[in-house]
């Protein structure tokens, strides 16, 4: 089922875009993920924002770690370049990759799991380094491949499905990011697609680190101990020939709330998120505004969405590190060993 690919048949009435594709074009494989999960339309808005920015496919490298959210650039971009790393190193594989060729536009996608913990650090230094990529984070609060257990930006007194109550203080990423030196830091929520393509658009178009948390609900834990309808009561109480897992079909979470508003949205559990949407006269220039704006509403249960920071003069690390402009596949013998004497030049500049 990963692999089930879609059919390739195109409507002849469908948009096409300057460069000539249609949002078709921006597609990948069939999603196997639970239907209705929040990481879904991420990958819609993904598509939508590439198709708008008449991006070509093939000029795009997508990049993940481990977990659902690692799952998803197999649905999107089906005609660019990918690469599926180990858990929590995406970030300094696609460090590589950038310094090797500078022409490829790159899109990490990760999870809290994968960001948040064992990531952690990872995500520290590429922010840090400013590596000219977009960073999405699908948040969902859980290890979903993992059923479900706390990520480390799980609320500090949520419970899991089967009532374990989180005593861990949450990693906020948002803040993170701006601590370590993001030049581009928002948060959306996957329901609000008119909110999250806008942010994916600027986000790609941005010359440095560009970091969007993306707060996504997982529809597939909701089934709590003691119901005679739970996956586990019937496990426990049938004989099965095989193991078959199946999880309901929930509709999709969505959100349309105005700029200042504060919405709720309840979730497939029954738990409530409060977000609000940022006001259209927000300072977005200033880094400790905005690190303290995110704490002061967290500290009333409201989690902000929009932009809430932009360097607007920011540099990234080829300019940093005054690199060559050519990808290095492309550099001949005589460029990429130049002889002692050159050598010999360099390291007295260095002393």
């Amino acid at each position: 089922m990963t692999y089930l690919a879609k059919p390739k048949l195109h409507h002849p009435s469908l948009a096409k875009n300057r460069v000539g594709y249609t949002r078709r074009d921006y597609e990948g494989r069939i999603s196997t993920l639970c239907a209705g999960c929040g990481h879904d339309s991420i990958s819609a808005a993904i598509i939508q924002a590439c198709w708008e920015l008449d991006i070509e496919p093939h000029r795009v490298a997508k990049l993940s770690g481990i977990g659902c959210s690692s799952k998803t650039p197999d649905y999107f971009l089906g005609n660019s370049h990918g690469f599926n790393t180990v858990h929590g190193r995406m970030p300094s594989v696609l460090t590589g990759a950038y310094l090797a060729n500078r022409e490829l536009i790159y899109l990490g996608v990760s999870g809290d799991g994968d960001s948040a913990s064992i990531g952690l650090g990872q995500f520290a230094h590429v922010m840090r380094r400013g590596v000219n990529m977009t960073y999405l984070v699908e948040n969902n609060g859980v290890y979903g491949l993992t059923k479900g257990q706390f990520s480390a930006t799980a609320d500090k007194g949520s419970k899991s499905k089967k009532g374990q109550t989180n005593n861990d203080a949450p990693i906020d990423l948002v803040t993170l990011a701006l601590v370590m030196g993001a030049t581009f830091v928002a948060r959306g929520f996957s329901g609000d697609k008119t909110q999250l393509v806008p942010l994916i658009r600027a986000a790609m178009a941005h010359q440095g680190a560009a970091v969007i948390d993306i707060l996504s609900p997982c529809i597939a834990f909701n089934n709590h101990g003691g119901s005679t309808k739970s996956y586990d009561y019937v496990r426990e109480h049938n004989e099965a020939v095989n193991r078959l897992d199946f999880f309901p079909q929930r509709e999709e979470i969505t959100a349309e709330y105005g700029a200042g508003e504060v919405t709720e949205v309840r979730q497939h559990d029954g738990s409530v998120v409060r977000l609000r949407k940022l006001h259209t006269d927000y300072d977005a220039s200033d880094r400790i505004r905005a690190m303290s704006y995110v704490q002061e509403h967290a500290a009333r249960g409201e989690l902000i969405t929009g932009l809430l920071y932009l360097d607007s003069n920011a540099c990234d690390l080829h300019q940093e590190l005054d690199t060559v402009l050519l990808p290095l596949n492309t550099l001949g013998a005589a460029e990429l060993c130049p002889g002692s004497a050159v050598l010999e030049k360099i390291n007295a500049s260095l002393r």
